[in-house]
């Protein structure tokens, strides 16, 4: 099972360093369907927060912080709710959710470039962000609201890019602390080994990603973060539903 937990993170790890956003959506469905629903969120969201701290120091000119404050505030709101969620529905029910919540945001995201608003308010932007965090928390996945958000505001790549590392690095501290406090600190059950080379193979995947990045187009690096997704979303939801039925 490790092997496939560490290519996801290494496949995650390169993807947002690439892109400035895809770990949660490369890599969450395939932990999910590994190590389950409430282990494979969690280490999720501890490999973004670290993929965000290595990234942010090649981006932090870049970074739009009165957008940021906007924003972030709402998605821990947004997360807390989630974390108490993800704490009361089964295993399996999860599972599910998640497979769906990934396939639905994904879709989304691709029929977001028909609409025609170019409006920037605070509305829209809280909005997105109390979406985002909800599905921070429960299926570790909250790039899709985020990238909603960014098509209708026309917000340039480059800045998104590069706001979006504290961004979801304050969230997915945010939505680990939450569900950890809401399960009674139930940590996931990895081993100390698998730990460190989690942690190896996701500098492995920073780094190949800097070295990708001069050549990768942010278009093509995004068609096939969604093709992965897209393809774990539903392998997700399959299992999940599997185990219902069964």
């Amino acid at each position: 099972m490790l092997l496939p937990v560490l290519v996801s993170v290494f496949v995650g790890a390169l993807a947002q360093r690439i892109t400035g956003m895809g770990f949660a959506l490369v890599a969450s469905p395939a932990l999910v369907l590994l190590l389950g629903p409430y282990d494979g969120v969690l280490v999720v969201n501890l490999c973004s927060v670290l993929s965000a701290a290595l990234i942010l120091p090649r981006v932090r000119r870049s970074i739009e912080w009165a957008r940021l404050r906007v924003i972030l505030p709402a998605a821990i709101a947004g997360c807390i709710v989630g974390a108490v969620v993800a704490t009361v529905v089964s295993g399996p029910w999860m599972q599910l959710g998640i497979g769906a919540l990934v396939v639905v945001a994904l879709t989304a995201t691709l029929l977001v470039p028909r609409l025609q608003s170019s409006e920037d308010g605070s509305g829209l932007a809280i909005g997105a962000g109390g979406v985002s965090g909800f599905m921070s928390a429960t299926a570790g996945v909250g790039g899709p609201a985020l990238s909603i958000y960014a098509t209708a505001t026309r917000w340039p790549q480059p800045t998104f890019a590069a706001t979006a590392q504290p961004y979801f690095g304050s969230l997915a501290l945010a939505s680990f602390v939450a569900k950890l406090a809401a399960s009674g600190w139930a940590v996931p059950t990895l081993e100390a080994t698998a730990w460190l080379f989690v942690g190896l193979v996701l500098l492995a995947g920073v780094g190949v990603g800097e070295w990708l990045a001069r050549y990768v187009s942010h278009r093509a690096a995004r068609v096939g973060v969604i093709v992965v997704a897209y393809l774990g979303g539903l392998a997700a939801a399959t299992d999940g539903l599997l185990e219902l039925l069964g």
